[in-house]
């Protein structure tokens, strides 16, 4: 037998989507004629607005389909600018401002320039996988914190202390976050955030969906210009196929970021960059917002009808669309519990696996990324099951 070329050993540590399979599942159900309610997939079910639309076809046809700047355009970096301004209240420089494709291309620029072979980066578990590997493809080690409930299923200062040593980076949050929805309050980020700059550690904060805060203010911690701010065009803007980011990012690390990014992927997506020019205009805006409203019309449905049938869902998730739900009343295997709910009923979730070992297999994510119509459907088949 030839020898085939030996992978590196940075793959041992890189872990497949389990939703994958659950995902690969349904659609071979579906493609035998079943009817799936999709609640496993971390994409809204919403078109992208059609101003963005057509500002990306005007795009193509006008040919703009060469290469931009390493960071970007320079109108869509001023607008991104510009929306921390309205939006947050935040000055922002454009100049610290680099568009990527998609936040994971942010997520891994920064943690490229900050993070290497020995370094420690700190996150919360249940946490987005990605997060974990891109420190591994870093070759540095991810420590990843149990969180629960007590601390709103989201780092804090005592949690980080506790598990900072000398080898320790970075620090890692999320708000709101992937899998629980839930925020850190902005007196607990002035915490975090003063503590990282006492130590030198840096502090990256996944802003990606802070735009989809229903409950409690929107806060940015772009308002300190010595954090790494990581956001994206695809969940709040409806942009997900689009693949586009941005991240902003300390004047310091400016020249060793763009140096990164020139030899990673060169730039973001032009026919992407100029539709997101649209995406800040007001009325594509206001369409934002109606169907953040309707989000959060399906969060407060889905929220209580869970709890009513026997699910944990001790803290209200006050952003995204997502509930991490306890299901270890029902099971003590989430991971068989999600694939018997979509063989018997036709209900896809996400089990806790996907998202660390602090006890994932008591959780289940449940994204509310279709009509409430069908999630309505999906609480009566959830019935039918557990009347099973």
């Amino acid at each position: 037998m030839t020898p085939r070329p030996r992978t590196a050993g940075r793959m041992d540590g890189i872990a497949p989507f389990h939703v994958m399979d659950i995902l690969a599942r349904a659609q071979a159900l579906e493609a035998a004629g079943r009817d799936i309610i999709h609640l496993e997939i971390g994409e809204p079910d919403f078109a992208t607005p059609a101003l963005i639309v057509e500002a990306g076809v005007a795009a193509l046809r006008a040919g703009h389909t060469h290469y931009t700047g390493t960071l970007g355009l320079t109108s869509l970096r001023e607008a991104i600018a510009g929306f921390y301004a309205t939006r947050w209240r935040v000055t922002v420089d454009p100049a610290r401002v680099i568009v990527t494709p998609g936040a994971s291309g942010a997520l891994l620029l920064a943690l490229g320039l900050l993070a290497g072979p020995g370094d420690e980066v700190l996150m919360a578990d249940p946490g987005y996988p990605c997060n974990r590997h891109f420190a591994r493809f870093c070759d540095a080690s991810a420590v990843s914190v149990p969180v629960d409930a007590s601390s709103g299923f989201q780092l804090n200062l005592d949690l980080i202390e506790r598990h900072a040593t000398l080898s320790t980076r970075v620090v890692l949050i999320a708000s709101p976050s992937n899998p629980t929805g839930t925020t850190i309050p902005p007196e607990e980020l002035q915490r975090i955030h003063d503590w990282c700059a006492a130590k030198g550690i840096a502090l990256i904060v996944d802003e990606i969906y802070l735009a989809l805060t229903y409950d409690g203010s929107e806060h940015s911690a772009a308002r300190w210009d010595d954090v790494f701010v990581v956001n994206s065009f695809s969940k709040y803007f409806l942009m997900t196929g689009w693949r586009l980011g941005w991240l902003l990012a300390p004047a310091w690390a400016m020249p060793a970021l763009d140096q990164l990014a020139q030899n990673l992927f060169l730039a973001a997506p032009t026919p992407a960059q100029h539709a997101a020019l649209a995406a800040f205009s007001p009325d594509t805006l206001v369409e934002l917002e109606a169907r953040k409203a309707e989000l959060r019309d399906r969060r407060d449905f889905l929220l209580p009808a869970l709890r009513d049938r026997g699910f944990d869902i001790p803290t209200q998730p006050q952003g995204a669309f997502y509930l991490y739900a306890d299901c270890s009343a029902l099971t003590d295997d989430s991971f068989h519990f999600a694939q018997v709910l979509l063989e018997q009923v036709g209900v896809a979730v996400t089990p806790g696996l996907d998202f660390g070992q602090h006890q994932p297999q008591r959780y289940l994510r449940i994204a509310y990324t279709q009509p409430l119509p069908r999630l309505i459907e999906a609480i009566a088949r959830l019935d039918r099951f557990l009347e099973k």
